[in-house]
Protein backbone atom coordinates (compact mmCIF):
# COMPACT_ATOMS: atom_id res chain seq x y z
CA UNK A 1 0.00 0.00 0.00
CA UNK A 2 1.29 3.47 -0.88
CA UNK A 3 2.32 5.68 2.01
CA UNK A 4 -0.28 8.30 0.99
CA UNK A 5 -3.05 5.71 1.33
CA UNK A 6 -1.65 4.54 4.65
CA UNK A 7 -1.56 8.14 5.88
CA UNK A 8 -5.17 8.70 4.75
CA UNK A 9 -6.37 5.60 6.58
CA UNK A 10 -4.37 6.61 9.65
CA UNK A 11 -5.96 10.09 9.65
CA UNK A 12 -9.46 8.60 9.29
CA UNK A 13 -8.75 6.27 12.20
CA UNK A 14 -7.37 9.08 14.40
CA UNK A 15 -10.25 11.46 13.66
CA UNK A 16 -12.84 8.73 14.27
CA UNK A 17 -11.10 7.67 17.49
CA UNK A 18 -10.94 11.24 18.83
CA UNK A 19 -14.62 11.73 18.03
CA UNK A 20 -15.65 8.45 19.66
CA UNK A 21 -13.60 9.07 22.81
CA UNK A 22 -14.93 12.61 23.29
CA UNK A 23 -18.50 11.53 22.52
CA UNK A 24 -18.19 8.72 25.08
CA UNK A 25 -16.81 11.10 27.72
CA UNK A 26 -19.61 13.59 27.04
CA UNK A 27 -22.30 10.89 26.97
CA UNK A 28 -21.22 9.51 30.36
CA UNK A 29 -21.05 13.03 31.87
CA UNK A 30 -17.32 12.72 32.55
CA UNK A 31 -17.11 15.87 30.47
CA UNK A 32 -19.97 18.05 31.68
CA UNK A 33 -21.62 21.03 29.97
CA UNK A 34 -18.77 23.37 30.94
CA UNK A 35 -16.18 21.20 29.19
CA UNK A 36 -18.44 20.75 26.17
CA UNK A 37 -18.63 24.54 25.92
CA UNK A 38 -14.82 24.70 26.06
CA UNK A 39 -14.55 22.09 23.28
CA UNK A 40 -16.98 23.96 21.07
CA UNK A 41 -15.18 27.24 21.72
CA UNK A 42 -11.89 25.62 20.70
CA UNK A 43 -13.50 24.25 17.54
CA UNK A 44 -14.83 27.66 16.51
CA UNK A 45 -11.45 29.24 17.32
CA UNK A 46 -9.76 26.68 15.05
CA UNK A 47 -12.07 27.60 12.16
CA UNK A 48 -11.52 31.34 12.65
CA UNK A 49 -7.76 31.02 13.08
CA UNK A 50 -7.39 28.85 9.96
CA UNK A 51 -9.08 31.58 7.92
CA UNK A 52 -6.82 34.21 9.49
CA UNK A 53 -3.73 32.12 8.77
CA UNK A 54 -4.80 31.64 5.16
CA UNK A 55 -4.70 35.41 4.62
CA UNK A 56 -1.81 36.31 6.93
CA UNK A 57 0.41 33.24 6.76
CA UNK A 58 -0.08 32.07 3.19
CA UNK A 59 -0.86 35.20 1.15
CA UNK A 60 1.20 37.58 3.30
CA UNK A 61 -1.62 40.08 3.92
CA UNK A 62 -2.39 41.59 7.34
CA UNK A 63 -6.13 41.31 8.08
CA UNK A 64 -7.85 42.78 11.13
CA UNK A 65 -11.40 42.42 9.89
CA UNK A 66 -12.25 38.77 10.49
CA UNK A 67 -14.54 39.63 13.39
CA UNK A 68 -16.72 41.66 11.02
CA UNK A 69 -17.28 38.68 8.72
CA UNK A 70 -17.96 36.51 11.76
CA UNK A 71 -20.68 39.01 12.71
CA UNK A 72 -22.25 38.65 9.25
CA UNK A 73 -22.70 34.90 9.76
CA UNK A 74 -23.87 35.25 13.35
CA UNK A 75 -26.55 37.82 12.53
CA UNK A 76 -27.66 36.02 9.37
CA UNK A 77 -28.35 32.92 11.45
CA UNK A 78 -29.91 34.82 14.37
CA UNK A 79 -32.31 36.70 12.06
CA UNK A 80 -33.26 33.99 9.57
CA UNK A 81 -33.79 31.17 12.08
CA UNK A 82 -36.54 33.26 13.68
CA UNK A 83 -38.54 32.73 10.49
CA UNK A 84 -37.29 29.18 9.81
CA UNK A 85 -36.79 27.59 13.24
CA UNK A 86 -35.54 24.26 11.88
CA UNK A 87 -32.18 22.64 11.17
CA UNK A 88 -32.81 23.31 7.49
CA UNK A 89 -33.32 26.98 8.35
CA UNK A 90 -30.09 26.98 10.34
CA UNK A 91 -28.01 25.64 7.46
CA UNK A 92 -29.77 27.88 4.92
CA UNK A 93 -29.02 30.89 7.13
CA UNK A 94 -25.39 29.78 7.29
CA UNK A 95 -25.32 29.60 3.49
CA UNK A 96 -26.81 33.10 3.23
CA UNK A 97 -24.20 34.43 5.66
CA UNK A 98 -21.39 32.76 3.72
CA UNK A 99 -22.58 34.23 0.42
CA UNK A 100 -23.03 37.73 1.89
CA UNK A 101 -19.62 37.63 3.59
CA UNK A 102 -17.98 36.41 0.39
CA UNK A 103 -19.67 39.14 -1.64
CA UNK A 104 -18.58 41.85 0.81
CA UNK A 105 -15.03 40.48 0.76
CA UNK A 106 -14.90 40.59 -3.04
CA UNK A 107 -16.37 44.11 -3.22
CA UNK A 108 -13.97 45.58 -0.65
CA UNK A 109 -11.10 43.28 -1.57
CA UNK A 110 -10.26 44.69 -4.97
CA UNK A 111 -9.54 48.24 -3.72
CA UNK A 112 -8.17 47.40 -0.25
CA UNK A 113 -5.92 44.46 -1.15
CA UNK A 114 -3.84 46.72 -3.35
CA UNK A 115 -2.61 48.21 -0.08
CA UNK A 116 0.17 46.64 1.96
CA UNK A 117 1.20 46.23 5.59
CA UNK A 118 -0.27 48.65 8.12
CA UNK A 119 -2.45 50.35 5.49
CA UNK A 120 -4.15 47.05 4.67
CA UNK A 121 -4.64 46.28 8.38
CA UNK A 122 -6.31 49.67 8.91
CA UNK A 123 -8.49 49.20 5.81
CA UNK A 124 -9.72 45.73 6.85
CA UNK A 125 -10.31 46.98 10.40
CA UNK A 126 -12.39 49.78 8.90
CA UNK A 127 -14.49 47.25 6.97
CA UNK A 128 -15.15 45.29 10.17
CA UNK A 129 -16.15 48.47 12.01
CA UNK A 130 -18.49 49.48 9.18
CA UNK A 131 -20.20 46.09 9.46
CA UNK A 132 -20.48 46.42 13.25
CA UNK A 133 -21.84 49.98 13.10
CA UNK A 134 -24.32 48.95 10.40
CA UNK A 135 -25.55 46.20 12.72
CA UNK A 136 -25.90 48.65 15.63
CA UNK A 137 -27.99 50.92 13.40
CA UNK A 138 -30.01 48.06 11.95
CA UNK A 139 -33.16 48.99 13.85
CA UNK A 140 -35.65 46.23 14.68
CA UNK A 141 -33.92 43.80 12.34
CA UNK A 142 -30.76 43.58 14.47
CA UNK A 143 -32.15 45.16 17.68
CA UNK A 144 -29.28 47.64 17.73
CA UNK A 145 -26.65 47.52 20.47
CA UNK A 146 -28.85 45.25 22.61
CA UNK A 147 -28.46 42.46 20.08
CA UNK A 148 -30.66 39.42 19.57
CA UNK A 149 -31.55 36.82 22.17
CA UNK A 150 -33.43 33.56 22.21
CA UNK A 151 -31.67 32.16 19.15
CA UNK A 152 -32.42 28.45 18.95
CA UNK A 153 -29.32 26.39 19.70
CA UNK A 154 -28.70 24.19 16.68
CA UNK A 155 -24.94 23.89 17.16
CA UNK A 156 -23.79 20.75 18.94
CA UNK A 157 -20.41 19.17 19.57
CA UNK A 158 -20.67 16.73 16.59
CA UNK A 159 -21.62 19.62 14.27
CA UNK A 160 -18.62 21.72 15.32
CA UNK A 161 -16.28 18.72 15.04
CA UNK A 162 -17.56 17.94 11.53
CA UNK A 163 -17.09 21.55 10.41
CA UNK A 164 -13.55 21.68 11.82
CA UNK A 165 -12.59 18.49 9.96
CA UNK A 166 -14.21 19.52 6.66
CA UNK A 167 -12.81 23.08 6.71
CA UNK A 168 -9.33 21.79 7.61
CA UNK A 169 -9.45 19.37 4.65
CA UNK A 170 -10.64 22.15 2.31
CA UNK A 171 -7.92 24.53 3.51
CA UNK A 172 -5.11 21.98 3.20
CA UNK A 173 -6.23 20.92 -0.28
CA UNK A 174 -6.58 24.55 -1.36
CA UNK A 175 -3.01 25.28 -0.25
CA UNK A 176 -1.70 22.27 -2.19
CA UNK A 177 -3.65 23.19 -5.34
CA UNK A 178 -2.34 25.26 -8.25
CA UNK A 179 -4.15 28.32 -6.87
CA UNK A 180 -2.65 27.67 -3.45
CA UNK A 181 0.84 27.61 -4.92
CA UNK A 182 0.10 30.95 -6.56
CA UNK A 183 -0.99 32.31 -3.17
CA UNK A 184 2.34 31.27 -1.65
CA UNK A 185 4.21 32.73 -4.64
CA UNK A 186 2.51 36.09 -4.00
CA UNK A 187 3.58 35.93 -0.36
CA UNK A 188 7.19 35.13 -1.21
CA UNK A 189 7.67 37.73 -3.95
CA UNK A 190 4.70 39.58 -5.40
CA UNK A 191 6.70 41.25 -8.18
CA UNK A 192 8.21 37.93 -9.28
CA UNK A 193 4.77 36.31 -9.20
CA UNK A 194 3.38 39.07 -11.43
CA UNK A 195 6.26 38.63 -13.87
CA UNK A 196 5.35 34.93 -14.11
CA UNK A 197 1.81 35.83 -15.15
CA UNK A 198 0.06 35.50 -11.79
CA UNK A 199 -2.87 37.89 -11.32
CA UNK A 200 -1.84 38.88 -7.80
CA UNK A 201 -4.90 41.01 -7.05
CA UNK A 202 -7.25 38.21 -8.09
CA UNK A 203 -5.33 35.66 -5.99
CA UNK A 204 -5.41 37.91 -2.92
CA UNK A 205 -9.13 38.55 -3.34
CA UNK A 206 -9.85 34.81 -3.64
CA UNK A 207 -7.90 34.15 -0.45
CA UNK A 208 -9.57 37.05 1.37
CA UNK A 209 -13.04 35.90 0.28
CA UNK A 210 -12.39 32.30 1.33
CA UNK A 211 -11.25 33.47 4.77
CA UNK A 212 -14.32 35.74 5.06
CA UNK A 213 -16.68 32.88 4.20
CA UNK A 214 -14.93 30.66 6.75
CA UNK A 215 -15.37 33.37 9.40
CA UNK A 216 -19.06 33.64 8.53
CA UNK A 217 -19.50 29.88 9.07
CA UNK A 218 -17.81 30.23 12.45
CA UNK A 219 -20.20 33.08 13.30
CA UNK A 220 -23.23 30.90 12.52
CA UNK A 221 -21.86 28.09 14.67
CA UNK A 222 -21.08 30.58 17.45
CA UNK A 223 -24.59 32.02 17.70
CA UNK A 224 -26.01 28.53 17.28
CA UNK A 225 -24.55 27.44 20.60
CA UNK A 226 -24.43 30.72 22.57
CA UNK A 227 -28.04 31.61 21.72
CA UNK A 228 -27.45 35.37 21.86
CA UNK A 229 -25.54 37.84 19.71
CA UNK A 230 -24.55 41.46 20.36
CA UNK A 231 -22.36 43.82 18.29
CA UNK A 232 -19.78 44.20 21.06
CA UNK A 233 -18.85 40.52 20.57
CA UNK A 234 -17.20 41.44 17.26
CA UNK A 235 -14.69 44.17 18.04
CA UNK A 236 -11.03 44.28 16.99
CA UNK A 237 -10.09 42.28 20.10
CA UNK A 238 -11.82 39.20 18.71
CA UNK A 239 -9.85 39.52 15.46
CA UNK A 240 -6.64 39.88 17.48
CA UNK A 241 -7.46 36.74 19.49
CA UNK A 242 -7.51 34.66 16.31
CA UNK A 243 -4.48 36.51 14.95
CA UNK A 244 -2.54 35.42 18.06
CA UNK A 245 -3.54 31.78 17.50
CA UNK A 246 -2.36 31.91 13.88
CA UNK A 247 0.98 33.50 14.83
CA UNK A 248 1.53 31.11 17.74
CA UNK A 249 0.82 28.03 15.62
CA UNK A 250 3.06 29.21 12.82
CA UNK A 251 2.26 31.51 9.91
CA UNK A 252 1.96 29.13 6.99
CA UNK A 253 0.96 26.03 8.99
CA UNK A 254 -2.69 24.97 9.25
CA UNK A 255 -1.90 22.05 11.53
CA UNK A 256 0.12 24.43 13.71
CA UNK A 257 -2.96 26.66 13.94
CA UNK A 258 -5.04 23.72 15.14
CA UNK A 259 -2.47 22.82 17.80
CA UNK A 260 -2.19 26.44 18.97
CA UNK A 261 -5.98 26.83 19.26
CA UNK A 262 -6.18 23.69 21.39
CA UNK A 263 -3.24 24.72 23.60
CA UNK A 264 -4.55 28.26 24.17
CA UNK A 265 -8.11 27.02 24.73
CA UNK A 266 -6.96 24.56 27.41
CA UNK A 267 -4.64 27.16 28.94
CA UNK A 268 -7.53 29.61 29.23
CA UNK A 269 -9.65 26.93 30.87
CA UNK A 270 -7.05 26.05 33.50
CA UNK A 271 -6.36 29.71 34.25
CA UNK A 272 -10.01 30.51 34.99
CA UNK A 273 -9.32 29.82 38.68
CA UNK A 274 -6.56 32.45 38.70
CA UNK A 275 -8.57 35.43 37.50
CA UNK A 276 -6.25 37.98 39.13
CA UNK A 277 -3.14 36.78 37.33
CA UNK A 278 -4.72 34.90 34.42
CA UNK A 279 -3.80 37.43 31.74
CA UNK A 280 -0.28 37.81 33.14
CA UNK A 281 0.35 34.04 33.00
CA UNK A 282 -1.30 33.85 29.58
CA UNK A 283 0.88 36.67 28.22
CA UNK A 284 4.07 35.19 29.71
CA UNK A 285 3.30 31.83 28.12
CA UNK A 286 2.88 33.51 24.73
CA UNK A 287 6.12 35.49 25.16
CA UNK A 288 8.08 32.35 26.09
CA UNK A 289 6.79 30.48 23.05
CA UNK A 290 7.68 33.37 20.73
CA UNK A 291 11.16 33.69 22.29
CA UNK A 292 12.05 30.02 21.95
CA UNK A 293 9.94 29.35 18.84
CA UNK A 294 9.85 32.69 16.96
CA UNK A 295 8.33 31.03 13.90
CA UNK A 296 5.49 29.58 15.97
CA UNK A 297 4.98 26.02 17.16
CA UNK A 298 5.32 24.45 13.68
CA UNK A 299 6.70 27.39 11.69
CA UNK A 300 5.70 26.92 8.05
CA UNK A 301 5.65 23.11 8.30
CA UNK A 302 2.59 20.91 8.27
CA UNK A 303 2.25 17.79 10.40
CA UNK A 304 2.29 14.88 7.94
CA UNK A 305 1.57 11.28 8.91
CA UNK A 306 3.02 10.12 5.58
CA UNK A 307 6.43 11.47 6.65
CA UNK A 308 6.23 9.66 9.98
CA UNK A 309 5.23 6.43 8.26
CA UNK A 310 8.16 6.76 5.84
CA UNK A 311 10.59 7.23 8.73
CA UNK A 312 9.10 4.23 10.51
CA UNK A 313 9.48 2.06 7.41
CA UNK A 314 13.11 3.17 6.97
CA UNK A 315 13.78 2.50 10.64
CA UNK A 316 12.24 -0.95 10.35
CA UNK A 317 14.48 -1.76 7.41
Amino acid sequence: MKKEHKALLAWIFILALVYLILTLLIGTDILGPYYVQILMGIGIAIIMAMGTNLVLGFSGQFPLGQAGFMAVGAYATAILTKYMPTYLGFYLSMLVGVLVAGLIAVIVGFPTLRLKGDYLAIATLGVAEIIRIAIINGGELTNGAAGLTGVLQYTSWPVVYAFVVVIAIVMLNFIRSATGRQVIAVREDEIAAESMGVNTTKIKVITFALAAMTASMAGSLYVGYIGTVVPKDFTIMRSIDYLIIAVLGGLGSMTGTIVAAIVLGLLNMYLQNFSDVRMIIYSLALILVMVFRPGGLLGTREFRLSTLLSKKEKGGN
